[in-house]
């Protein structure tokens, strides 16, 4: 049985999509040595107000975004089961492997577009981004190398949430019947993947726990528009909060080679992240009606997707150009960390904006035909 999704409970999604890819940029404008961030990550810098601030948000407060997003989309998906699987795959075919393709060529564009002028090359080559290691030039790499780039290693390293989540979505059925037949069994073995961060070979298993949580929940059509009455708010945001403020400061002065650093420190994360997920989704039921009344909000939101897939790398890499002009001023790197990804975020808007008005098509193509019509 499909269970229809009422009007607050779309606007919900789409409300929190918007908001999680919004603070993706935080997380991807993190700017300390350390720039990898794993959930055992620690860090080997002096403990500062910028230091703290930065891992505090960027892999404490905001970590949450990515489950809730997996989540949002299992319970979408779940509600087409009326329509055939070859029918489904083929439009996320094109709704998702074609964005992917896009976001990873204008990636490796930015990339080579920015690798033309000394300064800026700088900058790229600070930044330490490609995914197999080889920071040469993309002119010294070859169409081979360029080529590996764009299908399996993206410079727009965000863009692997698109292909993980066409995977699931190719697998949905083998999922869905894990998820009502075996539940229990299901989902802890998928939480321990997740808790875990293992994968396998091209599926990323760093969601699949949550898209499974998210078909479960709508097969289930367990209400997720008000607060369970026995659900405490001040309990979810004290673990929330709480637990990340904990592990900020073990980051710090953890041995970095100690086991039990990884255990604390993962343990703290994943209780953190799943507490996030309930704060953050049932607390903010007024802010939600008050923005999707707002014409402007209804409007930036709708290029959620344009956002995802443009501020990586741009985000890091006029990170990285900032270093290398503003090292003198007072307070630098607070500064950049704050400033570029709200320069980055509007510039994506605006480019969005442009692309959809004079070249619809290519809209249409890259963000998979979302993005057109009222979003809420």
């Amino acid at each position: 049985m499909t269970i229809q999704t009422s009007r607050f409970l779309s606007q919900k999604f789409r409300f929190y999509t918007f908001v999680c890819i919004a603070l993706q940029l935080l997380v991807h404008g993190y700017n300390l040595n350390q720039t990898y961030l794993q959930p055992f990550t620690t860090v080997d810098e002096p403990l500062t107000f910028t230091t703290f601030f930065e891992y505090f948000l960027a892999n404490g407060i905001l970590r949450f975004r990515i489950p809730l997003l997996f989540i949002i989309s299992g319970y979408i998906y779940a509600t087409k089961d009326r329509i055939s699987y070859g029918e489904q795959t083929k439009k996320r075919a094109i709704t998702l492997l074609i964005p992917y393709l896009i976001w990873s060529a204008i990636g490796l564009a930015i990339t080579w577009l920015w690798q033309q002028h000394p300064v800026t090359a700088k900058a790229v080559l600070d930044a330490r981004l490609d995914q197999l290691g080889d920071n040469r030039p993309y002119d010294q790499i070859g169409w081979a190398g360029i080529l590996l780039r764009w299908v399996a290693a993206p410079i727009a390293f965000q863009v692997w949430f698109i292909l993980a989540l066409f995977l699931y979505d190719l697998l949905y059925p083998v999922i869905r019947m894990m998820v009502l037949r075996y539940t229990i069994p299901w989902l802890v073995i998928t939480f321990l993947i997740w808790a875990f961060e293992l994968s396998f070979f091209v599926l990323d298993g760093r969601g699949l726990f949550f898209f499974s949580l998210g078909i479960w929940l709508q097969k289930m059509n367990i209400n997720l528009e008000r607060k369970p009455e026995w659900l405490s708010m001040y309990i979810s945001w004290l673990l929330f909060v709480g637990l990340s403020v904990i592990k900020t400061f073990m980051a710090f002065e953890l041995d970095a080679q100690s086991t039990l650093t990884y255990w604390v420190l993962a343990v703290l994360h994943n209780i953190s992240v799943i507490a996030g997920i309930i704060a953050v989704w049932f607390s903010a039921d007024r802010l939600v009606k008050w923005c999707v009344r707002r014409h402007w909000f209804v409007w930036v939101s709708s290029f959620s997707f344009f956002v995802f897939g443009l501020h990586a790398p741009l985000v890091v890499y006029l990170t990285r150009l900032c270093y290398l002009y503003f090292p003198g001023v007072p307070n630098y790197r607070l500064l950049t960390y704050l400033a570029v990804p709200a320069i980055v975020f509007f510039f994506c808007v605006l480019a969005g904006a442009v692309t959809r008005r004079l070249l619809p098509r290519f809209y249409s193509w890259s963000t998979g035909g979302r993005g057109f019509r009222h979003p809420l």
